[in-house]
């Protein structure tokens, strides 16, 4: 459905901090989902950890904010990408955060966000991360949309 260029008009970050790959699905104010695959090439491997490479549950939260993000700006009336570039979306927390597995490189990470409030500006949501149907991490998610 959206592509990394289409997410790269949506969201600022870049390599090696955009961590969403592509999204398969999305119901705007309600549902999305998308992936990130994990390669042995990531640079946080070299040292998280050598001879064992586990990805980062930090960057696992980040991936799911991400695609968070993509979520509230699709459902949002900005009309052009002029409208879009003149937004954030920031962290406001992160609740019951919980990692289940660990995920490693050749893993493809589905991160499925779905919305539990919407008022304004400000979003709160379920986020799930998986790796073979299996919940790898989750979190409670509020973010808010701003100008820069």
């Amino acid at each position: 459905m959206l592509d990394v260029i289409d997410i790269q008009n949506i969201l600022p970050h870049r390599y090696p901090f955009l961590l969403v790959d592509r999204i398969t699905q999305l119901t705007p104010s309600e549902y999305i989902e998308g992936f990130k695959n994990i390669s042995i090439s990531e640079p946080v491997f070299q040292g998280h950890f050598p001879g064992h490479p586990i990805y980062p549950g930090v960057l696992i939260i980040e991936g799911m904010a991400q695609a968070g993000g993509v979520l509230a700006f699709k459902s949002m009336n900005l009309n052009t990408q002029e409208e879009m570039q003149k937004k954030v979306v920031y962290f406001m927390s992160i609740d019951k955060a919980k990692f289940r597995l660990p995920v490693t490189p050749g893993d493809q990470l589905v991160y499925k966000i779905s919305v539990i409030k919407n008022k304004g500006a400000v979003w709160h949501l379920d986020a799930k991360a998986y790796v073979d149907d299996k919940v790898v991490s989750e979190a409670e998610l509020k973010a808010m949309i701003v100008d820069k």
